[in-house]
């Protein structure tokens, strides 16, 4: 009897020694999951639990008992549903309502749900294994899994949907407050007035237009999705582009310092993410920093072995705590509380490493914040 698993066949069994019930191995390949592919149950990260024909555990690895808080040998050969008394969030038995031995033959398992074990909440799947369709069931293997990276997941997702609510609220309560007053009295404002509104409205709508790209950006890089459309990338023009940005914007001329480090190598990259990361490591320097904001731009060093771009943003602020380093690149972390999302440096380093580069944080000489990415030469998109 064996199982396919994506692709692979392998027989069903036992576990090898260790987790496993004493006894001769059935004949249709018992203990080939550990001895056939090299594989240790106990090396499995997720709990496996195996009962045979009769419902009897003959398998309970180490991460099934780290979990459950039961040792294998008090698991081993015992009735499934006293060596594991699994029961929904309502109290029921979970064996006795699935009832896998004397249910439907044309079931072939159970999804992963949220199960409680001795009061404590573990995720549960299951698969019965027949030796033909609608046979009687050979083996039961059951799947243990802890809920904290579903929980940590599930908390993430609940803090990214309050800071959106929160960022969302106030740009448009701004439009549609000056917009219901303009269409209500436009007769009794002056054109300086509807002017100054107007602006408003347009600022505000396009902060919203920004939060929302910023929540395509997350949902392509945390999915895999972010597509890199490589063309040649003039890395010291765009950096002076960003710099003239800001000092149209109202920023002294004075306070950039911009350092070429020549000779540059080709760089292809795409163009507009490059000025998505410049452009956020620019706001954050004169946001965030203070003093002179330095741009220095030259070869990559990070290995010698492959050609690449450099770019360190530094400023003379009070820099950024030794132990709030490790989490500036996560979702929702702020430097201060001078607005932003907390967004914008998790998708910076997602960006720099979609184009295979690194990016990395310190402080700066002069005490500021640094931040230093590095992209590789890489090829045009139309020889990738």
């Amino acid at each position: 009897m064996s199982v396919r698993t994506s692709g692979t066949t392998v027989a069903a069994g036992p576990c090898p020694p260790g987790g496993a019930a004493d006894g001769p191995a059935p004949a249709d390949g018992a203990g080939a999951l550990g001895a056939g592919l090299g594989l240790d149950p106990d090396a499995l990260p997720d709990g496996l639990v195996v009962a045979d024909e009769g419902g009897r555990v003959i398998c309970f690895n180490a991460a099934a008992a780290k979990l459950t808080g039961i040792a294998p040998q008090d698991a081993l050969g015992r009735p499934l549903e006293q060596a594991l008394p699994l029961q929904d969030l309502e109290g029921r038995r979970w064996w006795q309502l699935t009832d896998p031995y004397g249910g439907l033959a044309i079931r072939s398992g159970q999804p992963e749900r949220n199960l409680l074990l001795g009061g404590r909440e573990v995720l549960v799947s299951a698969r019965y294994v027949r030796s033909r369709p609608t046979g009687p069931l050979q083996r039961l293997v059951i799947a243990v899994r802890g809920t904290e990276a579903r929980r940590r997941t599930e908390l993430s997702h609940a803090e990214l949907i309050a800071t959106v609510a929160h960022e969302l609220r106030s740009p448009l309560t701004s439009v549609k407050g000056f917009t219901a007053t303009l269409l209500q009295k436009w007769e009794r404002f002056t054109d300086d007035q509807k002017r100054l509104m107007l602006e408003t409205v347009d600022a505000d709508a396009s902060r919203v237009t920004r939060l929302i790209a910023e929540l395509l950006d997350i949902s392509r890089i945390d999915s895999g999705r972010l597509e890199v459309r490589r063309q040649r990338v003039d890395m010291s023009a765009a950096v002076r582009r960003h710099v003239q940005a800001q000092t149209t914007a109202g920023q002294r001329p004075d306070r950039f310092l911009i350092r070429m480090l020549a000779p540059l190598p080709d760089l292809w990259a795409d163009p507009d993410k490059v000025d998505q990361v410049l452009g956020n490591l620019l706001e954050n320097a004169v946001r965030h920093g203070a003093g002179t904001v330095t741009i220095e731009v030259g070869p990559a060093a990070d290995r010698a072995d492959t050609e690449g771009t450099s770019v360190t943003v530094s400023d003379e602020g009070p820099g950024i705590p030794e132990e709030s380093m490790s989490r500036v690149f996560t979702r929702f972390w702020r430097g201060s509380k001078r607005g932003g999302t907390g967004l914008g440096l998790y998708i910076v380093k997602g960006i720099v490493e979609a184009h295979g580069g690194t990016i990395t944080v310190g402080r700066a000489p002069a005490g500021g914040a640094q931040f230093r990415f590095s992209l590789p030469v890489a090829a045009p998109a139309f020889m990738a």
